[in-house]
């Protein structure tokens, strides 16, 4: 983990997302909207891990979403290196999408099931970075091995035949690919089993550490929190409630909200969680 001390690598300033809501009335009824992200303002540096956390319809995925490019803010704006991502184009816009990456929760749908491990992982190699197929296919190897898949085993079997946490890994060999540098990971470890959960998250600290990623992460898992992170914002009813250095707010939260989810979600001894 690093200070994250350079420039923001990926911004959002005074974010809010709008979604109607249907409202009691009759026909005759107005049309009401309900902010599920409301003036948040976030940013990622180079080497930094964040952590966003909230319980379910905290608006930390919407966020997260806004983040990546999928979901356009209703007010405010995401920056990339300093740049509007609504206003990138051509080339900037393909390196926009290159460099921020994400790892899903849903493992099993995140995988085209009708795809074999190494044509997913090699989709991003031939789309971002212009490999042909006989260069694409060295690199997949070299990525499969890279999170602990050999390729000779892995790289034609379809992901039905892969465990939660084989697939998990596909994911990040896909992730990878594209050599980003940030890696937006939304409950990365939440379906999985817990000796299985710490497995990936070494693997994942081990990825930051040798290539320098930025890593947001989406959870309600105060103990990933606490493995993983170097800062922490808690969202609450889709506003930024807390923030900080990730062990100061966790061992002296101060918003009675960050308080409730620490006495709701006990938080495990950070020595133990990455170990195998």
């Amino acid at each position: 983990m690093n200070d994250g001390d350079n420039a923001p690598l990926l911004e959002a300033r005074e974010v809010s997302r709008l979604f109607p809501v249907r409202a009691s009335g009759g026909l005759f009824r107005a049309r009401q909207m309900q902010r599920a992200v409301d003036r948040v303002s976030v940013s990622i540096r180079p080497g930094e891990v964040l952590a966003l956390v909230g319980e379910s319809g905290s608006g930390k995925t919407t966020l997260g979403r806004m983040l990546l490019g999928l979901t356009a803010p209703s007010e405010g704006a995401i920056l990339y290196k300093g740049q509007d991502i609504a206003a990138r184009s051509g080339a900037a816009a393909r390196d926009f999408r290159r460099a921020v990456q994400v790892v899903f929760q849903d493992t099993g749908g995140s995988l085209n099931p009708r795809r074999s491990i190494g044509q997913s992982v090699a989709l991003p190699l031939v789309h971002h970075r212009g490999l042909d197929a006989r260069a694409a296919a060295v690199e997949v190897d070299a990525l499969l091995e890279q999170v602990g898949l050999p390729a000779a085993h892995f790289r034609h079997r379809l992901p039905h035949e892969l465990s939660g946490g084989q697939r998990q890994r596909v994911g990040i060999a896909r992730a990878m690919a594209s050599n980003p540098a940030v890696i937006i990971a939304d409950e990365p470890v939440s379906a999985l089993d817990v000796s299985v959960r710490a497995q990936i998250l070494k693997l994942m600290a081990e990825l930051q550490r040798q290539k320098n990623l930025a890593y947001l992460f989406i959870t309600h898992d105060l103990g990933v929190v606490r493995a993983m992170a170097d800062r922490v914002m808690v969202m609450h009813q889709g506003r930024v409630v807390e923030s900080g250095d990730a062990d100061a707010v966790l061992d002296a939260p101060q918003h009675d909200y960050t308080r409730r989810l620490l006495a709701a979600t006990p938080v495990p001894d950070p020595s133990r969680q990455l170990q195998d």
